[in-house]
């Protein structure tokens, strides 16, 4: 019996395991080829003025329930090397916020909500100027 009940936690972790490993390399794939259509754009565009602001992305959602529309927003602007802002507005129906965060090299230099991270991604791959906001539909 005890031998049984090893045997099948071992199963189960072993299953587990392996599909941890395969959301991962379907993470780093997924990751690779926008890096390659990053670089292939970079090369078709020709050098320019990489500190210049050149990718734009903006990325409309609902924010909260009492708000539809999409009227909230966060917009990227990114230059050549991967930095400049993301601003993001969230709009309800008697009052508005409006947050700027820094991005460094693609990444933000605070951590990103992902709509934000959403409108970076679209900036740096060329996708705006306006984009649909996949991760907020999945909340």
């Amino acid at each position: 019996m005890l031998v049984t009940t090893w045997v099948i936690v071992g199963v189960v972790a072993g299953i587990s395991g392996a599909m941890i490993g395969y959301l991962a390399l379907r993470q780093a794939r997924a990751t690779v080829e926008d890096c390659q259509r990053l670089l292939s754009r970079q090369i078709s565009e020709g050098r320019g003025d990489l500190k210049a602001i050149r990718d734009v992305a903006v990325c409309q959602y609902d924010a909260l329930s009492e708000m539809t529309g999409r009227m909230s927003f966060s917009v990227a602007m990114i230059n050549g090397l991967g930095d400049g802002i993301v601003l993001t507005s969230i709009n309800g129906r008697s009052e508005t916020r409006t947050y700027v965060r820094s991005v460094v090299g693609g990444k933000g230099q605070q951590p990103l909500s992902p709509e934000e991270e959403e409108a970076v991604r679209a900036a740096r791959l060329g996708h705006g100027p306006v984009v649909t906001c996949r991760a907020a539909e999945l909340l």
